[in-house]
């Protein structure tokens, strides 16, 4: 197993299918719509996630719990990462790359997720670190005969000397930090800063599995140098936006690589909703790594280990499964639930990755963080010292008798679907299988995000959903039965296995000797987060058609680049399940 060295506050040390963006010039719009320019530089301006103040922005405080200090140190975190990508950008003109400051760049991307890191001192370490890795690399670069084009100030930042300073320096390079920007251009901007961060959040995880591709880390950097290009137009925007997608395709892969290299392509697996008596631990986030971490420090101990989450599909991965004993079962359903499922979990608990939520007083002190996630007050771990976690399960009561509950099934990843394509096919020429929907994506705590519950009851019992990410608990208890003996409830796996369902997608163009848009197959998505935006990107990169997006659409995506949207795409707002599934089949 790779395992992370991270502690508290020295983590940051370690160091055919496409569509192009010239197909869509013809109903690009450049007028000046109004939109989301009344934004105070001097206050919080924040609008990357779904469930954003007013569907327009939080400007006091994020609707996930982010502080004005945190949004403003992310902020500042964003613009040196561009001062350090014009380095990077320059330092590959004279054959210089550098593996620290690739890694370096993807990860602290991920630190300004959406419920990722809440801890202010952490980024304090991780401003200084990209400063210093930006002046390194100019000084590579000039030692090497290479030029920097120094007109951005960001090459030349001069950080306040301590976390109060910066925060205020932050102040000036929000979001909507320059009120002259073209507003459908900026909207272009953020789609594709938003994407770069879900990409790189992919990234990140596929690198602990020591799988990279230089030219990922290529296109981050050269992306986010593109944001400081005030001469780029939206041609050149939007090409990189499908750019964007095309590279995190290639992450996904690289992350499917590295967990399927370790743990062995996922199998269907029945996984127990109830408990075990005996102590416990809860794994919550999506890093594998981390929770095999987990299973190998609580082996021999007497505490069993469940999911939450996005981890749900772990209990697919066979090397998983046959090396600990003690992985039981899944507890809980998605992120925005914790607060009331953490507090009556009776053990302890780890959170990878990301989706934190600031805990109750009540179970504060069973909780522990590792990776890139933080929050003020929490114990933060590197998985190569667990002792406190594992202290923290044995001296909690755990469950003290087995509570029953129902199995569901997991890991149906592609190598699964694929090993039964042949039924797959033949169900579709004899007409047994209908349809397919990919209903996936993000959960979160909005009602209208039970139309997604709705879509898959009201699915035709001719049709097979797939299901990824979190989304997946607005319905996974659902039983659909099967249709030749394949399960019409297929769980593809995390928000990173929508590389899988391409697979799958692909596979069948080739059996049917069609597009993807000539498949009986629609794409039913619900977004929340940057890593939802990045595989958004991917599936315009492929250019499929009639994707339905809810609950509600980006609030950074202006009335004119959503018209490019639609008409070039088909991206369609969700109305109702049976409005929609009436469209979809006809």
């Amino acid at each position: 197993m790779k395992k992370k060295d991270i502690s508290r506050r020295n983590f940051l040390k370690k160091s055919t299918l496409a569509m192009t963006a010239s197909a869509l010039l013809p109903a690009i719009f450049t007028s000046k719509t109004a939109f989301a320019s009344d934004a105070d530089k001097t206050k919080m301006f924040c609008y990357q996630c779904e469930q954003t103040m007013g569907g327009k922005g939080c400007t006091t405080i994020g609707v996930c719990g982010k502080t004005p200090e945190v949004a403003a140190l992310q902020d500042l975190l964003i613009y040196t990462l561009k001062g350090l990508s014009l380095a990077a950008v320059a330092g590959r003109k004279v054959n210089i790359s550098d593996k620290e400051t690739n890694r370096f760049t993807c990860m602290a991307m991920f630190a300004t997720l959406t419920n990722v890191e809440f801890d202010p001192y952490r980024f304090e370490d991780l401003l200084f670190q990209s400063v210093s890795l930006r002046d390194k690399m100019i000084k590579q670069v000039r030692a090497a005969g290479g030029t920097i084009d120094s007109k951005s100030p960001s090459l030349t930042l001069k950080l306040k000397p301590a976390m109060a300073g910066m925060a205020a320096q932050g102040m000036d390079y929000g979001l909507m930090s320059d009120p002259d920007v073209n507003p459908d251009i900026r909207s272009l901007q953020h789609m594709l800063l938003f994407g770069i961060k879900g990409m790189a959040a992919y990234t990140d995880h596929a690198a602990e599995h020591d799988q990279e591709d230089e030219g990922n880390y290529e296109f981050v950097h050269r992306g986010l140098a593109a944001l400081e290009d005030k001469s780029l137009g939206m041609e050149q925007l939007l090409g990189l936006v499908l750019e964007c997608g095309e590279k995190n395709l290639r992450a996904m892969e690289l992350l499917s690589l590295g967990n399927t290299g370790a743990y062995g392509n996922p199998v269907p697996t029945k996984v127990p909703l109830g408990s075990k008596k005996g102590k416990a631990i809860l794994v919550s986030g999506h890093d594998l790594i981390d929770l095999e971490a987990v299973l190998e420090a609580s082996a021999g101990k007497e505490i069993f280990v469940y999911t939450h989450g996005e981890l749900l599909p772990a209990h697919g991965y066979p090397k998983l499964k046959e090396r600990f004993p003690h992985f039981y079962g899944h507890y809980g359903t998605a992120w925005q639930n914790q607060k009331k499922e953490f507090d009556a979990f009776p053990g302890a608990i780890l959170m990878t990755s990301n989706c934190i939520q600031k805990p109750k007083q009540s179970y504060k002190k069973n909780i522990f963080t590792t990776g890139t996630v933080g929050m003020p007050g929490v114990t933060h771990l590197s998985n190569t010292n667990l002792v406190p976690l594992v202290d923290q399960a044995l001296a909690l009561p755990g469950y003290t008798q087995d509570t029953p509950d129902m199995d569901i099934l997991v890991g149906f990843g592609h190598d699964a679907v694929l090993g039964v394509a042949d039924k797959i096919v033949a169900g579709v020429k004899d007409g047994s299988i209908g349809h397919f929907f990919l209903v996936g994506g993000c959960d979160g705590v909005k009602k209208s995000r039970n139309y997604y519950t709705e879509f898959v009851e009201k699915t035709p019992a001719n049709s097979i959903v797939l299901t990824l990410a979190c989304g997946k608990f607005k319905f996974f208890k659902q039983q659909l039965g099967d249709i030749n003996g394949i399960p019409r409830l297929l769980d593809v796996g995390q928000c990173n296995d929508a590389h899988s369902a391409v697979l799958i997608a692909v596979a069948l163009t080739k059996a049917f000797d069609t597009d993807v848009n000539g498949l009986p197959l629609s794409f039913i998505i619900s977004w929340y987060e940057q890593k939802a935006v990045a595989v958004l990107l991917s599936l315009l990169h492929l250019g499929i058609n009639d994707i339905y997006l809810g609950p509600s659409l980006p609030a950074f995506v202006t009335p004119n680049v959503l018209d490019v949207l639609v008409k070039n795409y088909k991206l369609t707002p969700i109305g109702t399940p049976e409005g929609d599934l009436k469209k979809i089949l006809g």
